[in-house]
């Protein structure tokens, strides 16, 4: 896992331009702080900031390699390839040598072999660019799922790209700006972000499962991998068995390292299972990791998390024979990092949700360099209220927004009328549905179960890999993520909702995959959500920091949001002010609203409405 920046230019020399690559580079270098190198054409600039995971001694990038001719291309590459060994003896077999170990000259190679067509040959999470000396032509590519980062944006003469917007931002040709469609994307689909739009003006992500091609005529961006709908005739036993054979050989590929690895471990069934199966790859050398954020004053639950972590992550991992440690957070540390998440992100975050996460993984760093993560299981097994429940299945927007109100609540009335923000989801919803491969003949309710999945992992999802991507790579920690796989994806997407609610049980299927592996106390563990701190006395002091916001005549965020309305509803109706997830708390959306104000002071970002 790395950082990647680089800079085309059609008419400019870049030779010339070392320290402008350079200080893109610079900005990546949480992302990869073992090295940090460039590499310059006329035509083309490369930056790699590099975490070393792999050969560590001979995955040194950029890495630039000839064909058969001699002509020559050179990569930049974030993330992992995980059949790389696969591939390398397919192309050895071709005719091609290898100088290292590394998945980056097998990727190089691959493309010199196949063309823009060796994405489709990839198995793994990855973002990389390759410059082809040969024919003067950037080629960009992303992963799947969009695991990893990938943006760009138009220069006068040419094109930038880089890992994360403050890559960017810091070429001179790139400014923070906000339109109104990146207020939008702020403020009234927060949870549905649109694939391929960065929000900045100007700034866009090559969206998942697509590459982008640039040459001197312009940018062309085509799709190489989308879901295909087709019947599925396996029954419930069949169905378990196919998905425990590929999770095997999915966390066994993921494990590979030249570095330590561990787990995270919530001691719900998604992270057990991996870390189970990661035990059991490793031969039981494994330490898993958790959280454990202040607790709440008084007794109780919520629906999105009914019970706590501790004591089925401790079961788990005794169970399994392998460490485990927990990070306790505190009042005073969530408060005084409350936008940890601003600058990892380069966007205003999910509060104490980004905090607790982002110290997790300072503490799993101080240990691992590679951590394996159950994100991505409840998108495909249907773990999820608004997969399960009808009054959000049938809601006509996106699911989760199903009963919620969105941070556009807030919105100046003269911004508001700019934006049209029930419009814009709407727009936006109907612009996803119609992405939805669906079977000829299925019913409508079954129909309606292939839209909500894909939602899922087009809408849904990307979030919370950005939020695990950007906090992770702060502190320079890979996170993998096996559930995020095509194949399974490619399998999931056709098994119908009554096989994974078998016997009236959410997420049947994975349930029964890991039996064999877990305590029954942790297989049938109803989901609950990551922690979220409703510790009263946090509460109190993010609205009084609020209320403390309020007072300033300056704050640039009231140039966005409306001051007596913010207060109002600070004031007296906190638990309705919106934020910019679905499990919302009161402190998430006082810290939504105190990262929008940083946000645009950090910055400097300009309203250019």
């Amino acid at each position: 896992m790395c950082g990647i920046a680089g800079w085309v230019d059609w008419r400019r020399d870049l030779t010339q331009v070392e320290p402008v690559i350079e200080r893109m580079t610079k900005m990546l270098v949480p992302r990869g702080p073992d090295a940090q190198e460039t590499w310059l054409s006329p035509r083309a600039a490369l930056g790699h900031s590099r975490l070393a995971v792999i050969d560590l001694d001979g995955g040194r990038q950029p890495m630039a390699r000839a064909d058969r001719a001699g002509g020559q291309a050179v990569v930049t590459f974030s993330g992992e390839i995980y059949n790389f060994r696969e591939l390398r003896t397919e192309l050895s077999a071709r005719g091609w040598s290898f100088c290292s170990r590394s998945d980056t000259e097998v990727l190089l190679t691959a493309y010199l072999e196949w063309g823009t067509d060796c994405a489709r040959r990839l198995n793994g999470m990855y973002a990389f660019a390759i410059w082809d000396e040969r024919v003067r032509r950037l080629v960009l590519v992303r992963d799947r799922f969009g695991v990893k980062p990938l943006y760009w944006a138009r220069t006068d003469d040419g094109i930038l790209f880089g890992s994360e917007p403050k890559a960017l931002l810091a070429h001179d040709e790139v400014s923070a700006e906000l339109d109104a469609e990146g207020v939008a994307e702020l403020m009234a689909v927060p949870r549905a972000r649109t694939p391929g739009h960065g929000t900045f003006r100007g700034i866009h992500e090559v969206k998942p499962g697509c590459l982008l091609v640039a040459t001197g005529t312009g940018v062309q961006e085509s799709r190489y991998w989308r879901l295909e709908a087709r019947p599925h005739t396996d029954d419930f036993t069949t169905t378990t068995t196919t998905v425990r054979s590929l999770l095997e050989d999915i966390v066994g590929h993921q494990v590979v390292a030249d570095v330590p690895v561990g787990t995270l471990l919530s001691g719900g069934i998604d992270s057990s299972g991996v870390t189970a199966l990661a035990a059991q790859a490793l031969d039981g050398g494994l330490t898993s990791f958790a959280v454990n954020p202040p607790a709440a004053d008084g007794p109780g639950s919520d629906t999105w998390r009914p019970s706590s972590d501790g004591p089925f992550a401790a079961l788990v991992a005794s169970s399994l024979g392998i460490g485990h440690l927990v990070s306790d957070i505190d009042v005073d540390t969530l408060v005084e990092r409350f936008d940890v998440g601003l600058q990892a992100r380069d966007l205003p975050g999910w509060g104490d949700l980004d905090t607790t996460m982002y110290l997790l993984f300072q503490t799993i760093r101080r240990h691992c360099t590679v951590a394996l993560s159950g994100e991505a299981a409840d998108e495909m097994f249907g773990g999820y209220l608004w997969q399960l429940d009808p009054r959000y299945v049938s809601h006509p927007s996106f699911p989760w927004m199903y009963g919620r109100r969105q941070p556009d609540f807030l919105l100046r009335e003269d911004v508001r009328r700019l934006i049209d923000p029930a419009r814009y989801e709407a727009d936006r919803y109907h612009q996803a549905l119609a992405e939805v491969p669906l079977l000829a003949g299925e019913d409508p309710d079954r129909q309606r179960e292939r839209e909500v999945f894909h939602l899922g992992l087009t809408r849904w999802l990307p979030g919370l890999m950005d939020r695990q991507d950007r906090l992770s790579m702060a502190v320079g920690l890979e996170v993998r993520v096996p559930f995020a796989d095509h194949r399974l994806a490619e399998y999931l997407f056709n098994v119908p909702m009554r096989l994974k609610r078998h016997a009236d049980t959410p997420k049947a299927v994975l349930r029964e995959a890991f039996r064999h592996l877990l305590p029954d106390e942790v297989v049938d563990r109803p989901k609950s959500a990551y922690p979220a701190s409703r510790n009263d006395t946090y509460v109190a002091r993010m609205r009084d920091l609020v209320l403390d916001l309020l007072a300033d005549p300056h704050a640039p965020v009231f140039d966005l949001v409306d001051r007596e309305r913010v207060r109002t509803a600070v004031t007296t109706q906190l638990g309705d002010l919106p934020g910019p997830i679905t499990a919302v708390t009161p402190a998430i959306s006082l810290s939504y609203l105190l990262e929008l104000n940083r946000w645009f002071e950090r910055y400097d970002v300009r309203l250019a409405l």
